[in-house]
């Protein structure tokens, strides 16, 4: 390869057909004036990789160098935002500017919101370009693949400041993936009194059990497991991080009278949800869409403290030689909570 190709052509992992991603070279991306060139660290799958992978997603056209959880150094500043040098992650939204919500201070719900990754070119690749607002300086000391996990953790931030949690709460969190595990981690920290977590993976069982939460059995249910720690009560807030059908049909009998239900996983299709009991229990139901750019800071923050115990969180790192293996992993979840991407010699998981 000569060296003129290896300054205008960079490694990706590229989307081409449902089912098919490919580690190939592709040019380096053209930074539009004031952006930012940012070289990447890490990048995480997450479940809209993998709707996309499978043909799924509704927006995302091949060929698309996919991901949105991303880590890397300022390559090429913009006109803004941090210097070249700056470790930074991503608030990957691309907004509108002219909705409603982009008028009044809600952009994370614009009405044509997009996603670097989905909507342009994302962070499996050597390099990306992005415009400087979204960048996010990352504090010294922070490690590269730490932070690549900000952009979840918002999600997380975002869902337990919508829900009106106190402290002392009894919290139910359905589903042990990365951001049920993200959520239940933000909870405690802000002071829930008991963290539950029911999930049907073993595996991630043991995973929710070794960060110290209490977790459903085998064979129960939330109802059944909360009953002895709030007098039969249910939980004063439940997060739903796993949107599927048999979840929703317990939210309302796993709450409280006056609890909360906030619904972090987005379901994929309209699902039945027992609307009698929101009304006789005057049950509170919110949703949770992405993060403000507030949350992305939090998450930062609370990364940079380190009291949220990531370290326990298991991850695992592929090149983007390997991206195939990377989503074999992501799509079997049993021996890591988040893989991650990396263009970085000798930075991938032996």
């Amino acid at each position: 390869m000569s060296a003129t190709t290896e300054t205008t052509t960079m490694a990706a992992a590229v989307w081409t057909a449902t089912d098919q991603v490919v580690h190939r070279r592709v040019a380096r991306p053209e930074v539009p004036e004031g952006w930012a060139l940012v070289r990447v660290a890490y990048n995480g799958i997450c479940g809209t990789d993998l709707s996309i992978l499978h043909g799924r997603h509704p927006r995302a056209q091949a060929p698309l160098v996919m991901g949105h959880e991303m880590s890397g150094w300022v390559e090429q500043a913009g006109t803004t935002g941090p210097a070249a040098g700056t470790l930074v992650t991503v608030e990957p939204l691309i907004t509108c500017g002219e909705c409603r919500a982009c008028r009044t201070g809600s952009s994370h719900v614009c009405r044509r919101l997009g996603l670097f990754g989905i909507d342009a070119p994302g962070g499996m690749a050597e390099y990306v370009a992005l415009p400087p607002e979204v960048l996010h300086a990352v504090p010294d000391g922070v490690a590269p693949r730490t932070a690549a996990l900000a952009e979840p953790l918002a999600v997380a931030v975002h869902a337990v400041d919508l829900s009106g949690m106190e402290r002392g709460d009894a919290v139910a969190v359905y589903g042990a993936g990365p951001i049920g595990i993200l959520t239940a981690l933000v909870a405690r920290h802000e002071g829930a009194g008991h963290v539950v977590v029911t999930e049907p993976s073993p595996w991630r069982r043991s995973v929710a059990e070794g960060l110290g939460f209490t977790v459903v059995p085998e064979g129960s249910t939330m109802a059944e497991t909360l009953a002895p720690l709030t007098d039969g009560e249910g939980a004063d807030t439940t997060f739903d991080s796993a949107a599927h059908p048999s979840v929703a049909a317990e939210l309302t009998a796993a709450t409280r009278v006056l609890g909360r239900i906030v619904v972090v996983g987005v379901y994929k299709q309209p699902t039945a949800l027992d609307l009698q009991a929101v009304c006789f229990k005057e049950q509170s139901l919110v949703g949770v869409r992405v993060y403000t750019s507030a949350d992305m800071t939090r998450a930062i923050e609370l990364i940079a403290a380190g009291e949220l115990g990531l370290e326990g969180f298991p991850t695992k790192a592929f090149g983007l030689a390997d991206i195939g293996a990377a989503f074999d992993a992501a799509t079997s979840g049993q021996d890591c909570l988040k893989v991650l991407v990396t263009p970085l010699k000798g930075k991938a998981d032996a």
